[in-house]
């Protein structure tokens, strides 16, 4: 009965969010942390935790398509993660394997047009999971209106590290001009890029850092970032549309400091506009004979000092407080 109670609140409290929701990322990122620890808290193993997060993973899917996000990436396996033992390795790599699978062959996923793409050092990967992966990008090629970026094998500063190394040897060799290297020459050389600049981090579990994640797309693009308490089998789409809200209030902050910048620069011309202006005017005053008696004040040439509390084109006039 008390889960049943929850779980109308849990749905209410979303249609609530849903509806303050105007602003959506085009491309979402996600750092799944908390499955282990999920899992051990319930007495299970880590294999168990990944497995209720794969859950969340196809839930996460959904809620991306009915809001109305291009891009997800996933931040499904580091460099790191190599690190851990064999007896919890092999287990997800096994998930691995059959959740890219079963993924590439669901009929939603292409009712959805859903591609597939997997982003890191990939070769590292055992190669029942490398087959996997070919397989779920060559079965998805053909769709294109939703792009989800699995990161297997992925580190940030090794992926930049690799790029410089490259863009290094080729003017080294000569076939770079060092001065023509630029934005395009380091995105070329990144593990298969996300199409889009993130907009948007969410890391679930209780940490707050991204982990060495997507640093360049992301870092690059000041992404906005939500941490939040719960284990990624626990995430709920109350928490997803939570972190879309930070990404929109954050968006709406922006735009306010840039209209507020441009006002400045706007009151900064017209004062140097105006001090040009009265200092013409003063020489014209010097240099134009009075010879009948006429009025040369700067009022009269059309030079009157700017009021600060005028209103700028294009901003509303401050209300006036009235009772």
């Amino acid at each position: 009965m008390l889960d049943r109670l929850r779980g109308v609140v849990e749905r209410a409290y979303g249609r609530h969010l849903r509806r303050e929701i105007d602003d959506v990322p085009d491309h979402v990122a996600v750092i799944q942390d908390g499955n282990r620890r999920y899992a051990r808290e319930r007495g299970d193993d880590a294999p168990d935790g990944h497995r209720a997060g794969a859950d969340t993973t196809e839930r996460v899917l959904d809620w991306c398509a009915d809001l109305g996000v291009s891009e997800l990436t996933l931040y499904a396996f580091s460099t790191e993660n190599f690190e851990r033992p064999d007896e919890e390795l092999v287990p997800l790599f096994d998930l691995l394997e059959r959740k890219l699978r079963e993924f590439a062959d669901a009929d939603r996923v292409h009712e959805q047009g859903v591609r597939v793409r997997a982003i890191g050092d990939v070769p590292r990967l055992p190669p029942r999971v490398r087959d996997a992966v070919e397989y779920a990008e060559r079965r998805t090629d053909g769709n294109d209106r939703f792009t989800l970026n699995v990161a297997l094998a992925y580190g940030g500063r090794t992926e930049l590290l690799d790029a410089a190394r490259d863009v290094a040897r080729e003017v080294a060799a000569g076939e770079t001009d060092p001065e023509a290297v630029d934005v395009e020459t380091v995105e070329s050389r990144l593990y298969d890029r996300p199409i889009r600049d993130v907009d948007l981090i969410v890391r679930t579990g209780g940490d707050e850092r991204t982990s060495n994640f997507l640093p360049w797309h992301a870092n690059g693009n000041e992404a906005a970032v939500y941490f939040c308490a719960p284990y990624w089998p626990e995430f709920s789409e109350a928490d997803f549309l939570r972190a879309i809200r930070t990404y929109e209030s954050r968006e709406e902050s922006w735009q306010r400091a840039r209209a507020e910048r441009a006002a400045a620069l706007v009151r900064a011309l017209a004062e140097v506009e105006f001090a040009e202006a009265r200092a013409a005017a003063s020489r014209l005053r010097e240099r134009v004979p009075r010879l009948d008696g006429s009025d040369l004040s700067e009022d009269a040439l059309g030079v009157a000092e700017p009021n600060p509390a005028a209103p700028v084109e294009g901003e509303s006039p401050e209300p006036t407080e009235t009772g």
